[in-house]
């Protein structure tokens, strides 16, 4: 028995229809390893940046069944994806599982023909693959956990920065800086609505500069008493070339235009239909087709639209570091012009289909047409500007034959000849504004990472999906708005950290890592150059002040509980009006002045589904979890759990992340290994400590809800310090 091993249960179906009976394929479901949470457990920096991975938590079943058939097995194939990511869970699976000598094959299509080529070409995995992967992760890790701890201390506790992320975040926030600054200037378009001698209608327009209105009213003036005539035609043929076929920028580009998927949406339809075997890879830079596939391709065209319609095309690649080796997004049998089982896949394959067809055929012959009219000046009559009409025709339809959405609608002129008479309908001025740039769309944002050289095929629908769900960015009609956190966080990383958020380095830095891959670069030389001086940049910062105030509120907004003036400060919820004298007094407003208090719900507990609120008692504010139960049959079981709110924390910065927190205590950090008895973090009326078997120890330096089991184990072997004051000695009575 032959055992091949693949990524998804859906993928390892297909694939078992094309094996025969001496072969078996398991699913590995995704990562079997991962890095810990803990930074210091997880990455051995002085080492030379050692990563230390643990299994996936509940993934130990897959090892297990794994390897009670790899045992059985006379030979072990690696199927897992034809990416860094699929290399390095393929290496995952050999360390988790203790393979000796297992063999690596890769296919971009599930197909019979690409399965059983692959599996009589297998390889041994590649180490610099897997090498580059695995420097991105810890790259990303490295970077994530220094800049959000920073961020927590600086700005707010539960952000958080990443490599990638922060440019994107940077340059959204780049293009609303543009929109806040935008000036508007008014201008004036005047439309006249003509009829010709065969009575067509005609709808001209002319843009009118200087900004003037007197120039307005004295157009439509001279256009009312006028008598109008065509001036001009120009017409030039032009040609309009297929576009490349698609990779996966541009697959994510046309779903989101086209179909109206969001990325992420795009990237999980198009994986269930390569897993299905009818696409090829979906994440590739490569627009290269094989020679199979541009016979089908021309096979196609010549029967369905004829020979006069096919021309053979080759595209440059987008990316330097393309990999020819690997095809475009293509379907995987070119007879199929539809396929898939649900409603999105069969759209996105159509969509695919007909994008495919199209790069191997002829380009479209357009005519396109410029139609001026004016009025006929007599002797003493100032000139008016001319007024045009714009449209075209189809000379020869080309790739828009397999295509027709992509070619937009055409506006055909009816035959006009110079000096032929016009008759005026109407004639009147619109006033509009000049507008400021458009925020990015989801398509707009990937295709201006992509020109700037940020990210790689694989993260573009996932650094979206992380500034959305971060909060740093909303979804307005479409358009990616920024947050007020997420104003902030960029602001503060671009103040502090431009280079590394710079479009420059970050392309850079994906480039360093492709070098990795080619085995051009070393693994430990490529972090090394990077960790050193940027952990060094985050250490200068450390002294930075903190970000509490964003400036001062204007001054008819006053502190409603003892009068004095406010300060913008950034809460749970974006940004809000604190009293200046906070903490003495926590008197808050929201931006248009209402009145911020206390009994609120802030959100809901994911594991419990409960509220939780904002209250406050006899000892100060505090967070609750759920509503406490009432009534004489309530038990003390069934009240909600409490946890206070910290007494320099203003009510409006407490998050849901906030909340939680404090509900995490205490602890339980686990058990120690001679006693068996457990180890628990708590906070207390001296301070955050730690207590095993009643031995309490104060955590000076700790963070509570972050210290690990290892570190309370070091603390608990030290000498325990004595409190610094001496008991009272007792006075003897006679």
């Amino acid at each position: 028995m032959r055992l091949v091993i693949v990524e998804s249960p859906s993928k390892a179906k297909t694939i078992e229809k094309y094996l025969g009976k001496d072969f078996k394929v398991v699913a590995s479901v995704g990562h079997v390893r991962d890095l810990p949470k803990s930074q210091k457990a997880a990455i051995d920096v002085p080492g030379g940046f050692i990563p230390h991975y643990e299994v996936v938590k509940g993934k130990e079943h897959i090892i297990s069944e794994i390897k009670t058939l790899a045992k059985k097995a006379s030979e072990v194939l690696l199927a897992t994806d034809p990416d860094r990511e699929g290399e390095a869970i393929a290496w995952h699976i050999k360390e988790a599982v203790g393979l000796k000598h297992p063999k690596r094959i890769v296919f971009h299509e599930i197909t019979k023909e690409a399965v059983e080529e692959a599996i009589e070409h297998p390889r041994d995995i590649d180490n610099d693959l897997k090498e580059a992967q695995e420097a991105r992760r810890v790259l990303d890790r490295l970077v994530g956990y220094d800049l959000s701890g920073l961020i927590w201390k600086k700005v707010r506790y539960g952000l958080s920065a990443g490599r990638v992320q922060s440019p994107a975040l940077r340059i959204i926030m780049e293009r609303e800086r543009e929109i806040r600054g935008f000036k508007p200037e008014t201008f004036w378009k005047i439309f006249a609505e003509l009829h010709d001698t065969k009575d067509n209608h005609l709808h001209f327009e002319a843009s009118v500069e200087p900004r003037d209105k007197s120039e307005v009213d004295r157009i439509l003036d001279e256009g009312k008493k006028g008598s109008w005539k065509v001036t001009d035609i120009k017409e030039a043929q032009v040609k309009r070339a297929p576009r490349p076929p698609f990779i996966t920028s541009t697959l994510q580009q046309a779903a989101s235009s086209r179909l109206g998927f969001a990325p992420s949406r795009t990237m999980m339809v198009a994986q269930r239909l390569y897993e299905a075997g009818l696409i090829t890879y979906m994440r590739t830079d490569s627009t290269n087709l094989g020679v199979q596939a541009k016979n089908d391709i021309r096979s196609i065209v010549e029967k369905k639209f004829g020979a006069n319609y096919f021309e053979s095309h080759v595209f440059a690649k987008k990316s330097k570091n393309a990999q020819e080796a690997h095809e475009a997004i293509r379907p995987t049998h070119m007879s199929a012009e539809n396929a898939g089982h649900t409603d999105e896949q069969k759209r996105l394959y159509k969509l695919i289909w007909q994008r495919t067809l199209a790069t191997q055929m002829k380009d479209a012959l357009i005519m396109r047409t410029k139609v001026v009219a004016n009025v006929e000046a007599k002797e003493n009559d100032s000139k008016i500007p001319d007024f045009w009409l714009n449209g075209s025709r189809i000379l020869f339809d080309g790739w828009t034959k397999a295509d027709p959405a992509a070619q937009g609608e055409e506006v055909i002129l009816p035959e006009l000849t110079v000096g032929e008479k016009l008759n005026l309908v109407d004639i009147h001025s619109q006033e509009l504004e000049t507008q400021p740039p458009a925020r990015y769309s989801e398509a707009g944002l990937i295709k201006e990472l992509e020109k700037r050289g940020i990210g790689r095929p694989s993260t573009y629908a996932s650094i979206i999906k992380t500034i959305v769900d971060r909060g740093y960015v909303e979804k307005d009609n479409k358009a990616l708005k920024p947050t007020d956190v997420g104003d902030v966080v960029s602001t503060f990383l671009e103040n502090n950290f431009q280079n590394y958020i710079s479009d420059s380095f970050t392309a850079e830095m994906e480039d360093e890592l492709d070098e990795v891959a080619q085995g051009l670069r070393t693994y430990e030389k490529t972090l090394k150059d990077f960790y050193g001086p940027f952990s060094r940049d985050v250490k200068d910062k450390a002294n930075i002040e903190k970000i509490t105030n964003l400036g001062d509120a204007p001054s008819e907004f006053k502190c409603p509980v003892c009068g004095s003036p406010m300060i913008v400060k950034l809460g749970r919820g974006g940004r809000f009006l604190s009293c200046s004298r906070f903490p003495d007094c926590v008197g808050s407003l929201t931006l248009d002045g209402h009145e911020i208090k206390a009994d609120e719900p802030i959100g809901t507990d994911p594991e419990t589904g409960k509220h939780i609120f904002i209250k406050t008692g006899r000892f100060g504010p505090y967070v609750q979890l759920g509503e406490e139960a009432k009534g004489k049959g309530s038990k003390s079981k069934d009240k909600a759990r409490k946890a206070s709110i910290p007494k320099t924390k203003n009510l409006s910065e407490v998050t849901l992340e906030d909340a939680l927190k404090y509900l995490s205590l205490p602890r339980v950090l686990g058990k120690h290994p001679d006693t068996g008895e457990t180890i628990t973090a708590n906070i207390g009326r001296f301070g955050p400590y730690i207590v095993h078997q009643k031995d309490f120890r104060s955590l000076k330096t700790d963070d509570v809800y972050t210290i690990t089991l290892e570190h309370a184990l070091e603390i608990l072997k030290e000498p325990k310090k004595a409190r610094g004051f001496a008991r009272k000695a007792k006075k003897n009575v006679n």
